[in-house]
């Protein structure tokens, strides 16, 4: 980005919020964007007075959207980079993608190489010693200033919708997301953004790589297990448990005691989930087209 570039400028691409296809810098001031932003709304909207308190403590995911269904090995340097992102923007917490999560459940191995990956970065680089790393970088403080700017007019246009769930409700979100997505492939479809395997690098034999593959005697086990639990448990005890679910989300009263006194109870997820879907009914997203 241009030195001097407006928040007008830059609000269009603000991949801050609705995008995962940021580069490695920009995801990287992202996160201190996000440090700032929380500090000062702490601070200066939200009157917290302990210095502490204006922490931002976050966890970080590899983007799933970057990993690719060709030269799927390729997603173990592309979910490192992500990660060491991560961490010189500050993440207390992290988890790394597996390679083989576009084709299936990760096997193993897989998993394996991706926690292989966070030790690295935690015990061979010394990347997790200093707190802020990059401060005072030309580049990358000009690419926070502009996107913690752009964050905030944001911020703004949201509370002038009526804030986050008028905003659900009108599919502004999931609008701006679809719309980002869209770009994003139209960028990779004119190779304005390449993508090693996908339009650049392409090796005409597919390559395959082992999957998980479960065995369906997993989930007859699985029924069996459930069965028995039904047949063993005190029916009066979980219909009880039930119904203070739906009278809980009748009066809206805090929900999570009456799930937890009904898991107690031995009532299943669906069960709980039906006793909920009674009273609020079930979710439908706001049309974005």
């Amino acid at each position: 980005m241009e030195r001097g570039m407006d928040v007008d400028e830059f609000a269009p691409r603000l991949s801050f919020f609705f995008n995962s296809h940021l580069s490695f810098f920009e995801e990287i001031a992202k996160f201190r964007a996000a440090r700032r932003i929380g500090a000062r709304h702490l601070r200066d909207k939200y009157g917290a007075k302990n210095p502490r308190s204006w922490m931002m403590r976050f966890h970080t995911q590899t983007a799933g959207c970057s990993l690719t269904a060709q030269q799927p090995e390729v997603n173990i340097i592309r979910t490192a980079y992500e990660a060491l992102a991560g961490v010189l923007g500050g993440t207390q917490s992290l988890h790394t993608n597996s390679m083989d999560e576009v084709l299936s459940l990760p096997t193993e191995k897989a998993v394996t190489i991706a926690l292989r990956t966070q030790q690295v970065l935690a015990h061979e680089i010394d990347v997790v010693d200093t707190v802020d790393p990059l401060a005072g970088s030309y580049f990358i403080e000009d690419l926070t200033d502009p996107m913690e700017a752009a964050a905030e007019e944001y911020f703004h246009r949201i509370d002038e919708l009526g804030g986050v769930l008028r905003g659900s409700e009108l599919g502004f979100f999931q609008r701006e997301i679809a719309d980002a997505a869209y770009r994003y492939q139209q960028e990779i479809d004119r190779k304005e953004r390449l993508i090693v395997g996908v339009n650049l690098f392409i090796e005409e034999e597919e390559e395959r790589i082992p999957i998980l593959k479960i065995d369906p005697a997993l989930e007859r086990n699985q029924r069996e297990a459930v069965r028995a639990v039904r047949q063993e448990r005190d029916q009066a005890a979980v219909e009880a448990a039930l119904e203070g679910v739906r009278e809980a989300a009748v009066s809206g009263r805090n929900l999570m005691p009456p799930i937890l006194d009904a898991v107690r109870a031995y009532a299943t997820e669906g069960e709980i989930v039906r006793a909920m879907r009674a009273v609020f009914g079930s979710y439908r997203e706001a049309a974005v087209f």
